[in-house]
């Protein structure tokens, strides 16, 4: 017995193998070039680029910057979220609005604030040059603006989750005894720990791959302030193809990674909320 599809099934089957084009023209096909292209001189290639101390500098100077902002990030990320959900005061509105900053603006605008705060001639250049601190063209300000950047999004991950489980566990907490401290590691921090993972990993994926506010900040000094996305920028612009794309490649499997992680972390998440 034939089955003919409905005017709606063929609809569908149609805006699904859309969606199957779009996706793959527009993340697919990409990746894979990148891939080819950053293979096709061959493994010999790739292995010179790895070693060559510029990629070096420019990988080891981006894991700090990623793992200074993530840590940053996640501690103050999770005292705004409870600030946010457990404290009622005047302005509360406006904190959470101000939250979402990162996200309307565009990483240069912040890249060039940092400037006109911490530049030649800045507001605060003067407090910081009497002490012989350097922030303008070196790493402090590249973690300041790559902070303020991924600030939202443990934020907004441990928000929902805190709103979500209540108060009931930590009243009945302190009034067993518990300290405020002893509260938040035995009793809210379990409770968050997988929306906690999901905001660290996407702040992760986020910090790897910042390039605009990092590039005014920085001075793009080679081999001193040039981070791995920087290194792809500069290596292009010289036209140094096959070392701009294995670094390109290399950070597109770390992005593969944290893309599995997160999606991860997203299904234990959402089975932890079930359960509750």
């Amino acid at each position: 017995m034939s089955v003919v599809a409905t005017p709606k099934v063929r609809r569908r089957g149609w805006l699904l193998a859309a969606c199957l084009v779009w996706v793959g023209v527009l993340l697919l096909v990409p990746l894979v070039g990148i891939v080819i292209t950053a293979l096709e001189p061959g493994l010999h290639v790739v292995t010179e680029t790895v070693r060559a101390p510029d990629v070096i500098h420019a990988l080891e100077l981006t894991a700090v910057i990623t793992v200074i902002s993530v840590v940053v990030t996640a501690l103050f990320g999770v005292v705004v979220a409870w600030v946010l959900v457990r404290q009622r005061f005047w302005g509360r509105a406006l904190l959470n609005a101000t939250v979402d900053l990162p996200f309307a603006l565009s990483p240069v605008t912040v890249g060039l604030a940092a400037l006109v705060l911490f530049g030649p001639g800045g507001w605060l250049a003067p407090f910081f040059e009497s002490r012989g601190i350097q922030i303008i063209f070196a790493l402090p300000s590249m973690i300041l603006v790559t902070v303020f950047i991924c600030v939202p999004f443990t934020i907004r991950e441990v928000v929902p989750v805190l709103e979500e489980i209540g108060l009931d566990e930590e009243d009945a907490s302190r009034t067993l005894g518990a300290s405020v401290w002893q509260t938040f590691f035995r009793v809210t921090l379990p409770n968050i720990r997988w929306a906690l993972a999901y905001g660290v990993a996407l702040t992760t994926a986020r910090a790897i791959g910042e390039i605009g506010a990092v590039l005014i900040v920085s001075g793009l000094l080679q081999g001193k302030t040039e981070t791995a996305t920087l290194f792809i920028f500069r290596a292009y612009e010289e036209r140094q193809i096959p070392a701009a794309y294995v670094v390109a490649l290399l950070l597109a499997a770390v992005s593969v990674t944290l893309l599995v992680v997160i999606e991860f972390l997203r299904h234990r998440q959402e089975r932890e909320r079930s359960r509750t």
